[in-house]
């Protein structure tokens, strides 16, 4: 099965099946992940669904886009590795995947 795991700002691990071609918000809300509340329904205007990317998967994920840019400009706890969980689409090479789910959202 291919997973990807969720740690909380308490690092408690979340590992949830990873279904390919949806966006890894969508995956964590359909999983009761904590954290994410996706309050936008995944149109990157909120911010609620900030992961913190592993840096060793930054270049399997990709970079990301304009507006996700805009959105993230806003927020004062991001990081290099900083993404919208939304505007990631997951595919099969993310297996095994790690992202960090910050403390507060925006």
């Amino acid at each position: 099965m291919t997973v990807v795991t969720f740690v909380s700002h308490e690092g408690e691990e979340h590992v949830v099946p990873l279904e390919e071609g949806q966006s890894l918000m969508r995956i964590a809300v359909n999983n009761a992940v904590p954290g994410i509340d996706a309050d936008c329904g995944g149109e990157a205007a909120c911010g609620t669904c900030h992961v913190i990317v592993d840096p060793q998967w930054s270049d399997v994920v990709g970079l990301s886009g304009a507006s996700e840019e805009e959105m993230l400009s806003m927020n004062p706890e991001r990081l290099p590795t900083s993404r919208l969980s939304c505007q990631m689409t997951a595919s099969a090479d993310w297996d095994g995947l790690t992202v960090q789910v910050p403390e507060f959202q925006m």
